[in-house]
């Protein structure tokens, strides 16, 4: 479903702009759906390549049994944000992703995005000196979120 903003005044039109706000952060909210259709949302670091988002997980749990269930999910970052009290607001901006999230299943594709995480989170490493191959390989999932739509949503207090 693709309902159209309420708040339009607040819409950022510019992808380029949303795509920035993704790529500036690092911390997203994951939604997805279990398979009694109950919500579930969690936060995770990312790795926003400028086309998709990767996040790591462990093999079982809640986040990926629902990915296997039902691979559509919503993902939420919120960027520079400040409590304006005196205003009763909240200055922000957001971006929520709707997309498809597949298990990547290629070590070799594994290895290359969680170095690529690592970078992108601060520390150039090589992740198979840190980690033993067979633990990447058999306890690390890598899951890519296919984009599918983009909105952003920014509250600039004025």
């Amino acid at each position: 479903m693709n309902k159209e903003m309420r708040r339009k005044d607040r819409e950022i039109t510019d992808i380029h702009e949303c795509k920035s706000i993704l790529k500036n952060n690092n911390l997203g909210f994951l939604s997805t759906t279990g398979i009694d259709n109950t919500p579930y949302v969690v936060p995770l670091n990312y790795f926003y390549d400028g086309e998709s988002i990767y996040f790591h997980s462990a093999t079982e749990g809640h986040k990926v049994d629902n990915i296997k269930n039902n691979p559509m999910v919503c993902f939420c970052v919120v960027g520079n944000h400040e409590i304006i009290l005196d205003k009763f607001t909240t200055t922000y901006e957001s971006v929520i992703v709707f997309g498809k999230a597949e298990i990547v299943t290629d070590l070799q594709e594994k290895i290359q995005i969680l170095n690529g995480m690592m970078k992108y989170l601060g520390r150039e490493v090589d992740v198979t000196k840190h980690y033993k191959m067979n633990f990447i390989k058999d306890k690390t999932e890598i899951v890519k979120i296919k984009i599918d739509r983009i909105t952003g949503k920014r509250n600039t207090g004025k």
